[in-house]
């Protein structure tokens, strides 16, 4: 097994016994990214090998010599940071996500830039400016969104880990479709400063690895308040690894009939079944729940997240960075000009529902009432976790489809999230861990969701699983 193949964990405990060094890790990181990117199209932006191996030199910290790559959305010092927008071409920030400032400080050693769909808009990495990324079980098919730069990178061993964002699901659906890790944490739970804002009250960075003990770390480096985030908690962060291999014996997971309908395809229902069979034989006991507003979360996700994208996405006009249409007549015309070619199709298709959704008059009778309705779906998850200790669900309704098969059906694009919209509009934590593969070998995701900042709940049962079943360790042929 090469050493791009290891989870993090494993070799954190070769570098400490001396078996491997930092050097030889980023080598044959970079080495597996020349072999394999060109068939998956992860990567946007790679950093130098002589740079990054004078980074590895001397790392110190709780991911010393650990190869980690960044969704392209989250701001490095003067490196491309893009959102794989045309729009963003040639931006180079002035200044690093928070997130980013941790893992150097831990001694993580940054690759590069992962392929993302345009902004954050979008569920299969389809609608990047840069053409799509492929997954690695099936190079015919999307590797799920936004994130899928970061669930591909990973899965086809081009990084040990990597961070994502999730706005409806646009970590842990990835991660479902290609066969990792993906976890959201509770939001405010992790700086969101630097990050290239979708929707402000939705948005979470969080961590894409090849194991619940990787991401137990990876959290445990990028939690924590950050009072250049005014919405951070805070909040004591505890040693995530510390709920590893924990009994979970006793413990209550609710499964809610709502997850479970007409939709979900059936071999993926089957693969949550045989995990929740799982969890029973490791002691936890089964509660049949329901979350009655789960059938508007998604309606209700579409006109708040438009509408803060709306808002968000007003800066990007191509006055002071970022591309600039050229030949405009005035300067309402270069607005025009740039935004109309700078933005893709989805883009303008989600800028011009939010415009609409708080313009005047409709303003009351969507967005209004949109955030009246996520109260109420929050109020359905802190009714839950009254009865039990946490919630295990599908993380997506199907496996991976193939790449074009619904860039024509925006509606069922959107149906992809359907699954992991509610724990965005709860703000609560959720994970997405392997728990089987189709007849034609492509991986399922099991999801599950705690109480705001029980992340420790998730993680330790999380890992139970994992480690009672051998998903995670299989790997695709590339």
């Amino acid at each position: 097994m090469g050493l791009n193949q290891q989870t993090a964990a494993g070799l954190i405990k070769m570098i400490n016994a001396g078996t491997a060094g930092a050097g030889d890790i980023v080598t044959d990181t970079l080495q597996r990214i020349s072999d394999v990117d060109k068939k998956v199209g992860a990567f946007i932006d790679v950093a130098g090998r002589k740079a990054l191996l004078k980074k590895a030199e001397g790392a110190k910290g709780r991911l010393a010599g650990i190869p980690v790559a960044l969704k392209d959305n989250l701001c490095e010092v003067n490196r491309p940071t893009t959102c794989s927008s045309r729009i963003l071409k040639g931006f180079k920030p002035p200044y690093a996500a928070t997130v980013v400032r941790k893992l150097e400080d831990e001694g993580a050693i940054l690759l590069g830039k992962l392929n993302m769909d345009e902004f954050a808009f979008g569920s299969s990495c389809e609608t990047s400016c840069y053409g799509p990324t492929r997954n690695p079980w099936d190079l015919d098919r999307i590797p799920g969104g936004s994130s899928g730069g970061s669930a591909a990178a990973v899965a086809a061993d081009e990084a040990i880990m990597a961070l994502g964002s999730d706005t409806g699901g646009s970590i842990r659906q990835p991660a479902s479709l290609c066969g990792v890790v993906g976890l959201k944490p509770t939001y405010g739970r992790v700086s969101r400063y630097g990050l290239i804002a979708f929707a402000s009250s939705l948005d979470q960075i969080g961590p894409v690895t090849k194991s619940v003990e990787d991401c137990a770390l990876l959290l445990g480096v990028i939690a924590g308040h950050d009072e250049q985030d005014s919405t951070s908690i805070d909040t004591p962060v505890p040693d995530y690894t510390e709920f590893l291999n924990s009994d979970i014996k006793g413990l209550k997971a609710g499964v809610p009939k709502e997850y479970f309908v007409k939709g979900l395809d059936s071999e993926v229902e089957k693969a949550v079944r045989s995990a929740i069979d799982v969890f029973k034989k490791l002691g936890v006991e089964i509660v049949e729940l329901s979350l009655p507003h789960t059938k508007y979360a998604l309606s209700t996700y579409y006109i708040i997240a438009s509408a803060e994208a709306s808002s968000n996405l007003a800066r990007f006009d191509g006055v002071q960075y970022g591309y600039r249409a050229a030949g405009a007549k005035d300067i309402i015309n270069m607005y025009s000009s740039t935004r109309s070619k700078g933005f893709g199709e989805e883009a303008k298709r989600r800028l011009m529902l939010g415009t609409y959704v708080l313009s005047s008059g409709y303003y009351e009778a969507y967005y209004l009432k949109a955030s009246k309705v996520r109260t109420k779906i929050k109020e359905d998850f802190d009714r839950t976790y009254e009865r039990c200790d946490f919630i295990i669900t599908p993380t997506s309704p199907t496996a991976a489809f193939k790449i074009g098969e619904r860039t024509g059906d925006p509606l069922s694009m959107y149906l992809s999230d359907v699954y992991t919209i509610p724990a965005n509009l709860a703000g609560i934590p959720a994970i997405s861990i392997p728990c089987g593969f189709t007849g034609k070998g492509l991986p399922v995701g099991l999801q599950i969701l705690a109480a705001a900042f029980r992340e420790d709940i998730i993680i330790k049962a999380a890992h139970a699983f994992e480690i009672n079943t051998d998903f995670h360790k299989r790997r695709p042929s590339l």
